[in-house]
């Protein structure tokens, strides 16, 4: 994996259960990379900051802004310091607020301004994947030249036990995904000059 610094923002969704594993398996496999997490307030009900900061062993953010005076602005950290941005699961809601340029929450707003790769997986409710919101707002979000959006896969729903749900793509698959897109965005453009990411604004 090329990126160092990894962002891994988690949504609420029952996907959000398995973070302390992927946690785990990023502190194992991939020990030069950095690693930094976000918990929206609905993924908190699936997985708890403490499993994460125990097995990560790194900073974990709960997604909302703090109500005490901080020295720097947490969403303009959460934008600059990463190399790639994943986020896994990433629910319809989620999805909807990205897309249509939505900034309230750290997170949110993060992702509005970063120009860090990003990875983002969905998973969604039966009936999600077919959803007329969804083809928008996924449209919209691949639309962005630092955006990609991992397709889900049928998966079994938890309220009907019927494989008619849609689970997040794996967390190899959408760090790949996050990667390759980062090592586009990195690359020069043709005849030799940087991309418009590294390109001086005019004065």
């Amino acid at each position: 994996m090329g990126a160092r610094r990894l962002l891994v923002i988690g949504t609420g969704s029952v996907a959000a259960a398995h973070l302390p594993f992927w946690a785990s398996w990023l502190k194992v496999g991939h020990p030069g990379t950095e690693v930094r997490y976000v918990l929206t307030g609905a993924a908190t009900r699936f997985v708890t900051r403490e499993a994460l900061v125990a097995i990560g062993g790194c900073d974990v953010l709960v997604d909302r802004w703090s109500d005490e005076p901080e020295p720097r602005a947490r969403h303009v950290d959460l934008a600059q310091w990463p190399d790639a941005v994943v986020v896994l699961p990433a629910t319809l809601n989620y999805l909807a607020r990205v897309a249509i340029g939505l900034g309230d929450s750290p997170s949110l707003l993060a992702l509005q301004c970063t120009q860090a790769a990003i990875a983002l997986a969905p998973a969604l409710p039966p009936g999600g994947a077919e959803s007329a919101a969804y083809a928008e707002h996924a449209a919209k979000l691949r639309a962005r030249r630092n955006v990609v959006v991992v397709p889900p896969h049928p998966g079994r729903s938890t309220t009907s036990g019927r494989r008619e749900a849609w689970a997040p793509a794996s967390f190899p698959d959408v760090l790949a995904a996050a990667d390759r897109l980062r090592a586009g965005l990195e690359a020069p453009a043709p005849g030799g000059r940087a991309g418009p990411e590294h390109e001086h604004p005019p004065a």
